[in-house]
């Protein structure tokens, strides 16, 4: 065999297993048409969240659907073409959501959420300087318009915050002002969460954890991902010089792994919720310290190395669907005037797609019909939070180690 690993995808998720399975002797190559870090990996919000102890649910109360069933949400868009294929898939994320449903999923994803900033600071340590610099220790803030949305959301999160030992700061409007300046007074109150940690450039802390990979002997690949095969007790991927082959198999290509288990009769229920971002000059003197979230408009604004990214919320359409500019548009009529948005640093917004299952829990373990294959992807919104502590689980599963958590929720074979 040429490897003894193939892990297909380079972004957060996949380059984290290739690490991981290094670092337990495996001979491993990450392949990706891409060069690391710049698919979805690179478009988000820059949060190793270690606060997000309970998963994005489908909303059920009756003021959030009709809201959303008007389509004029900032949050939320739905492109009408779509609907009909995403039917299935949204009926069954609403039974899932069901308040007894959506405990269970967040009891299942805690001990990877628990151990999220860790993981990532084991490797930021190993990664060098360059990646440090990507990495800060500041939190961030949901931030309110409206009192009564405050209070009611303030008593929720102390709850979670004292069930969960999780450090938190309610901040009245003065407060606020003051922990950032930049900010207008269109917020009225915020609640900083201080245990997760914002980074400047994502792709950039991707690109360093696969320099990482690089220097202790790993080989990244061009090639492409849906030619792999299964063949004579191996596993085959094309690749621009050529055919390579190993034992074990990772699909790691976050909402394009269907490209490689849809055709081996995997029927997973892997759906793109798509979202958006783009860079602005900032105008205002202070600069942005940390990571705000528009709750109520549902659009996040990041500092980040190339400026003030917002990054928006779900938009359901075709993988394959053009951009359409919608949901971006409406939330920077709500950011420009709170955060004093300057002009567009980039030429088109960008446009990526989170790859996410109606369970809220990732795919994560073997594939229970072929032998050597093995699946690390649905992570939804937190592919980045996550990925290094998937690394993780998973090789300690390729390689017969014990476990850090029970891997069962994760298993592929629940589909």
């Amino acid at each position: 065999m040429d490897f003894d690993v193939i892990v297909l995808g380079a972004g957060i998720v996949g380059v984290s297993c290739a690490i991981h399975l290094q670092d337990r002797s495996r001979r491993v190559a990450l392949l990706d048409r891409g060069a690391p870090g710049d698919g979805t990996s690179f478009g988000n919000a820059g949060l190793i969240e270690r606060s997000a102890v309970t998963p994005y649910a489908f909303p059920r109360s009756m003021g959030a659907l009709l809201r959303y069933a008007r389509n004029r949400s900032t949050d939320l868009y739905w492109d009408y073409k779509a609907l009909p294929g995403f039917a299935p898939w949204l009926a069954r994320y609403w039974h899932e959501s069901s308040p007894a449903r959506l405990a269970e999923a967040a009891r299942d994803m805690l001990p990877l959420v628990r151990l999220c900033v860790d993981e990532h600071n084991a490797l930021v340590a190993r990664a060098g300087a360059d990646a440090a610099t990507l990495v800060h220790p500041t939190g961030w803030i949901e931030a309110f318009r409206t009192p009564s949305e405050y209070s009611a959301a303030a008593k929720r999160a102390e709850q979670l915050a004292s069930a969960q030992g999780l450090r938190l700061d309610t901040l009245d409007g003065a407060a606020l002002r003051a922990r950032e300046p930049a900010l207008s007074d269109a917020f009225c109150a915020g609640l900083h969460w201080l245990d997760p940690e914002c980074v400047t450039n994502p792709g950039a802390l991707t690109k360093a954890y696969a320099a990482l990979f690089e220097t202790g002997g790993g080989t990244i690949v061009s090639g492409d991902a849906a030619t792999a095969r299964a063949e004579n007790d191996a596993w085959t991927v094309q690749t621009l010089n050529g055919t390579i082959s190993a034992r074990e198999l990772v699909v790691a290509l976050g909402p394009w792994s269907d490209t490689v288990f849809a055709p081996l009769g995997y029927r997973i229920p892997l759906r793109a919720k798509r979202g958006y971002h783009m860079h602005y000059e900032a105008t205002r003197e202070a600069p942005l310290g940390r990571a705000i979230l528009d709750r109520e408009q549902g659009y996040v604004i990041a500092p980040m190395q190339r400026g003030l990214r917002l990054t928006t919320g779900i938009e359901l359409a075709a993988r394959e669907a053009p951009p359409t500019g919608i949901q971006l548009a409406r939330a920077e009529a709500y950011a420009r005037p709170a955060f004093g948005l300057g002009q567009r640093l980039d030429p088109q917004p960008w446009l990526g797609l989170r790859p996410c299952t109606p369970d809220m829990r990732p795919v994560i373990g073997p594939a229970p019909r072929h032998r050597g294959l093995w699946f690390a992807f649905g992570h939804a919104h937190h592919g980045l939070t996550l990925g290094p502590v998937t690394g993780r689980l998973l090789a300690e599963m390729m390689t017969g180690a014990a476990p850090f958590t029970d891997p069962s929720p994760y298993r592929p074979a629940r589909f």
